[in-house]
């Protein structure tokens, strides 16, 4: 296998090996703490922009699984993993990861020491970083801190109107960078989902007299100034049907209502995230993946490890900052409870 290098912005570099496409790629890297789902990651549009770092060591054991994919496309800049598994075994399993990140041309590096490389970004917090095929220069880590990620939503949005089902239960979905599986868990539970593209006015969506609007997942800054458009139609949305906003949803749902939102210092990924629900007490873990929070005092949900807002109730609208999973599907019934009222 061929010497692939990483540099960071702040000059540390590690040496590995090239998997997937064989290509010199810069992007800002992040952690994500999950120890299964790798292809639900890799296939996550929040994830638009950035080079994944995997702690858990061992990935693609179950190989690469259609069925599980939570977009037709990798919207991640590279992927960095300990172990590589070129050999998986499990009856579901298409191929290797190795087979299908080259199908995308997308550019993996295996063999570092990720555990130190996890450390240095939660100490320093998220920086950029690039990979190369040659030892990096001083020129490779000045492109890794110039590195800026743009046009985050827009990048990631379908662009045409898709409608999936019928029934008069109908939930208009802006698509910020919606996950299948979201889209799963309303057709599942009777709905027509409508799914419009990020830059969609809110006439266009109330004309089709939804009975709600979700607000998805989906990648970059929220207060970032090509999101002003999108929070304007949130702010006559919600004047109008009730709204569930789910992780960058949750926040332009916010900022939309007057909240602001800030930066972490290294995010939250993974699918082992603690959540409170402060009316019960009770806890979930969930999912999550992004790196912005909302500042508020009244959150209806928090973090346990951190104490960052997780949630925001409106009365007929909602939002939490991570992704229903098992534990907390029922927010989705809450929702369909929401719109018939």
């Amino acid at each position: 296998m061929m010497d692939a290098y990483l540099i960071l912005e702040n000059g540390k570099t590690f040496q590995g090996k090239f998997f997937g496409a064989r290509k010199n790629v810069t992007g800002e890297i992040v952690f994500t703490t999950g120890m299964t789902g790798y292809i639900e990651t890799v296939t996550d549009p929040s994830y638009y922009g950035q080079i994944i770092l995997q702690t858990f060591p061992l990935i693609g054991n179950a190989g690469f699984i259609a069925d599980d994919c939570e977009s037709t496309s990798v919207h991640a800049k590279a992927y960095i993993v300990k172990h590589l598994c070129q050999e998986p075994s499990n009856f579901r399993s298409e191929g290797n990861l190795d087979t299908f990140f080259r199908s995308r041309n997308i550019t993996g590096i295996e063999g570092i020491d990720t555990r130190e490389l996890t450390k240095i970004i939660r100490e320093n917090g998220v920086m950029n970083g690039k990979i190369t095929s040659a030892p990096p220069t001083d020129a490779d880590q000045e492109e890794a801190k110039a590195y800026k990620i743009e046009n985050a939503i827009g990048s990631v949005s379908n662009m045409s109107i898709l409608k999936e089902g019928e029934s008069e239960s109908r939930v208009a979905v802006l698509d910020l960078g919606v996950k299948h599986s979201t889209i799963q868990a309303f057709t599942s539970r009777g709905c027509a989902v409508w799914r419009f593209p990020h830059d969609t006015s809110a006439k266009q969506i109330l004309a089709i007299n939804p009975s709600g609007v979700l607000l998805s997942s989906g990648p970059g800054n929220p207060a970032d100034p090509g999101n002003a458009a999108i929070i304007e139609t949130i702010k006559e949305l919600q004047n109008h049907v009730p709204i569930f906003g789910i992780c960058i949803g949750h926040q332009l749902l916010a900022m939309a209502n007057g909240y602001e939102t800030r930066k972490l210092k290294f995010g939250q990924r993974g699918s082992n995230q603690p959540v409170k629900c402060l009316e019960t007490g009770r806890v979930y873990m969930t999912g999550q993946n992004h790196g912005y929070e909302v500042i508020a005092d009244n959150p209806s949900f928090v973090n346990v490890n951190d104490g960052t807002c997780e949630g925001l109730d409106y009365g007929s609208s909602f939002s939490v900052q991570f992704i229903p999973g098992n534990d907390t599907a029922f927010l989705y019934d809450q929702f369909i409870e929401r719109m018939g009222n």
